[in-house]
């Protein structure tokens, strides 16, 4: 079953598949190229809410959606900050574990990065997520530079991978297109570049490497959708 990939800025994504949705790193207010406003999302009624890591940028406007009651999951400092913070169904899970429901699953995986609540409140590890929903599995790399162990991550069998390319905090577009050989994803889509000045890099340079290397690369802007 094909799955909805609508580009939300940043690293904010919701997917939809078989009538359910799953918002990924909701930063919406203060994100300068977000399409959309808190109260439109919370009317998308989706089943989950799955943050990567706590930095604001990803984190987000989580605590709206957990306290509507949409589960807001990731790692156990997340889960745990997420409790004590009025998210009323929070889901603390950690690196090589699988939470699942009506809408499908997240597998959590490594990503090397950092991890801290705008607040200062440390945010566990940092990881990536291999979402899986109606068959079809997305991994949104979270902020991550290339590591080898992609290359397991890769034999999940990927349809679509989303990967920063801003470089400075995370992967540039070469760095990024060097990890799909390693992911081996039929589509990739370009995140976390151009919302703020250090985010450089640029994700035509992104689409020529990576079709370059047989991936079919998505470039959207925010709001924009593709199916995979």
């Amino acid at each position: 079953m094909p799955i909805q990939i609508r580009f939300l800025g940043q690293s904010a994504f919701l997917l939809e598949s078989g009538g359910h949705r799953v918002l990924i790193d909701p930063f919406i207010v203060g994100n300068p190229k977000s399409p959309v406003t808190v109260e439109e999302a919370l009317g998308w009624n989706v089943s989950a809410v799955l943050i990567s890591h706590a930095h604001g940028d990803h984190w987000g406007n989580a605590l709206d959606f957990g306290r509507a009651g949409v589960p807001v999951i990731g790692t156990a400092e997340i889960g745990g900050y997420a409790g004590q913070h009025g998210a009323t169904n929070a889901i603390g899970a950690n690196i090589g574990g699988t939470v699942r429901g009506e809408w499908g699953s997240v597998y959590f995986t490594p990503a090397w990065h950092s991890s801290s609540f705008p607040d200062g409140t440390y945010g566990g590890m940092p990881t990536g997520l291999v979402i899986e929903m109606g068959g079809t599995r997305v991994y949104h790399a979270g902020d991550t530079n290339l590591f080898s162990d992609m290359r397991l991550i890769g034999d999940r069998g990927l349809d679509a991978a989303l990967l920063p390319i801003g470089d400075h905090y995370t992967m540039g577009p070469e760095e990024a297109a060097r990890a799909l050989e390693l992911l081996r994803p039929r589509v990739a889509v370009p995140m976390h570049y151009g919302t703020f000045p250090p985010l450089t890099g640029d994700p035509q340079v992104f689409a020529r490497e990576g079709q370059a290397r047989g991936v079919d690369v998505h470039v959207l802007e925010p709001g924009e959708t593709t199916e995979v």
